[in-house]
């Protein structure tokens, strides 16, 4: 476990760049509070929900590892490290469910000079399921269809932000095998390195701080 230090911005470009990682469960009011945000801060929001009901569709939510989700969110990482570069924050909007995501998001933020801010909401089961169906009934083409079966194995699989990850005080290392956080992140999202066009996060001029390489 590494403690993480803060990393400064260009002093000519202006306040350091954010990315917001919004974390939940699906009805945990993450797109809510992301178009909050992103008003809020001038930031950009990604919501890989809408990119996918417009490109595949509503009846495959393509959910399995490495599917065409998984190529989606990867081209949306890009994009956002792209945006960091730039100065501009980045509300992603992704759920997040497993600490190794939020892991790799927060270092890739880290070495391009941006803050991190994790952003957790959580849900009671009955809310949760409440707001699925109202969703399903009032604005059905902008969600997909989602069974009262699927919520348990959705919470059991969830791994809550632990205090170290909501204070941003430390970065756990990287899963054996893995040199690097990036490593880890360009296998889960296949579309990544691609994405990016051979720069990879660590190589900007802004030094990264110790123990996140």
């Amino acid at each position: 476990m590494e403690r993480m230090k803060a990393t400064g911005g260009d002093p000519q470009a202006g306040q350091v760049p954010t990315l917001f990682l919004m974390v939940g469960l699906p009805g945990s009011g993450k797109t809510f509070r992301a178009r909050e945000l992103a008003a809020e801060r001038g930031a950009l929001q990604l919501t890989p929900d809408d990119w996918a009901l417009t490109l595949f569709g509503q009846e495959d939510r393509h959910q399995e590892p490495g599917g065409k989700r998984w190529l989606l969110e990867g081209r949306l990482v890009a994009l956002a490290v792209d945006a960091l570069r730039l100065r501009l924050s980045v509300v992603l909007d992704f759920g997040l469910w497993s600490r190794d995501e939020r892991s790799a998001l927060r270092w890739m933020a880290a070495s391009v000079g941006a803050s991190c801010e994790i952003v957790y909401l959580p849900v009671d089961r009955e809310v949760q399921w409440s707001r699925i169906q109202n969703r399903w009934r009032h604005s059905p083409e902008q969600t997909f269809p989602m069974a009262e079966s699927e919520l348990d194995p959705w919470r059991e699989k969830f791994e809550v932000p632990d205090p170290g990850e909501l204070s941003g005080s430390t970065l756990p290392s990287p899963p054996p095998g893995d040199a690097s956080w990036f490593d880890w992140a360009q296998r889960f999202w296949p579309s990544l390195a691609q994405s990016l066009n051979g720069r990879l996060p660590g190589e900007d001029s802004v030094v990264v701080p110790p123990g996140f390489a």
